[in-house]
């Protein structure tokens, strides 16, 4: 049952590994099925191990259909953020320092670099804390996320969302290689930042990357004042 979405979610957590955003079985992978299961990857296994059938498939009341793995510690947050939000269709939690580590000094990472607005859709909220493994941390999500694709878990992690695998993946590739770049020059002084426009003027642009038709509205490419 779903041999390729599972396929795709394996191919998701190895490139998490790849990107240096977990580290051997960290972190969790799942996707919401067209006709309402959800997948999410097993506890405990390095992704490079995978075969499709460890990854299991359930019910969004965690009744599980297939699959004899125990599934991810975190699958109660998981289907709580899936229950309350119809539009996500995929999440990602990963472990990944530096994003984390900004959670250990402030309660928001603004979108003072335009890569944040591009691939998060905004300013990334620092939840509060919250358990790992409990439905607490679905409900921090939901709370914190609003319209952004991203959330920074205090004191844990991160957890990106999105109408896709995809999506979500580059929310949390793009989350990190910022998080780098935004800690290198806090510790260097002060920190120059946006205006709420200009972040959302660098969320807008992102909606016309791409192959897409949509044709980019006029004046939105002017330049950053």
């Amino acid at each position: 049952m779903f041999l390729e979405e599972k396929k795709k979610i394996i191919d998701a957590g190895i490139k998490l590994d790849r990107y240096g955003l977990i580290s051997l079985a960290g972190g969790n992978v799942s996707m919401r099925m067209p006709t309402g299961e959800i997948l999410v990857t097993p506890s405990g296994m390095i992704y490079e191990d995978m075969e499709p059938d460890d990854v299991l498939v359930m019910d969004i009341d965690g009744d599980i259909i297939e699959g004899t793995n125990k599934p991810s510690s975190d699958t109660p947050g998981i289907l709580y953020i899936f229950k309350h939000r119809p539009d996500v269709m995929a999440t990602i939690h990963t472990h990944q320092p530096y994003a984390t580590a900004i959670s250990l000094i402030q309660k928001e990472f603004r979108a003072d670099l335009t890569t944040v607005g591009n691939a998060c859709g905004g300013n990334v909220a620092v939840t509060e804390y919250s358990s790992p493994g409990s439905v607490e941390m679905g409900m921090d999500v939901v709370k914190y996320l609003g319209d952004s694709l991203a959330v920074i878990l205090a004191h844990h992690g991160v957890m990106t969302v999105g109408k896709n695998l995809k999506q979500a993946l580059t929310a949390a590739v793009y989350l990190e290689e910022t998080a780098k770049g935004y800690l290198a020059a806090r510790a260097c002084g002060e920190i120059e930042h946006l205006s709420d426009e200009q972040i959302k003027q660098t969320v807008e642009i992102y909606k016309y990357v791409g192959q897409g038709t949509a044709d980019m509205p006029e004046g939105l490419t002017d330049r950053i004042k």
